[in-house]
């Protein structure tokens, strides 16, 4: 149930931040209208971090579909490794 507060809670601002968890926002109110939400910074963080992820992976999907793909190979060379099958990479172990 979502954890709705008019903003003149605040003035007790300590019994309202003790009401934040992560997944579980205080959406503040400013006559009777949605207005704010305080969050747990962790769950700031992370979603800054998810923005900022889908912000590189969708440059990255508009430079492929403006220059192209490129296959592993083309990839390996560029960063300068050799692709390891699975079978041949020692943390998998053997598969017969």
């Amino acid at each position: 149930m979502p954890n709705i507060k008019p903003i003149s809670d605040l003035r007790n601002y300590t019994e309202v931040l003790n009401t934040i968890s992560a997944g579980n926002p205080v959406f503040l109110t400013q006559n009777g209208r949605r207005r704010y939400v305080i969050i747990d910074i962790d769950e700031f963080e992370k979603a800054q971090s998810a923005l900022k992820l889908m912000g590189e992976l969708s440059k990255g999907e508009q430079s492929a579909k403006e220059k192209g793909w490129m296959d592993i190979s083309d990839v390996e060379t560029k960063i300068g490794v050799r692709h390891v099958e699975r079978y041949d990479n020692p943390l998998f172990g053997r598969s017969e």
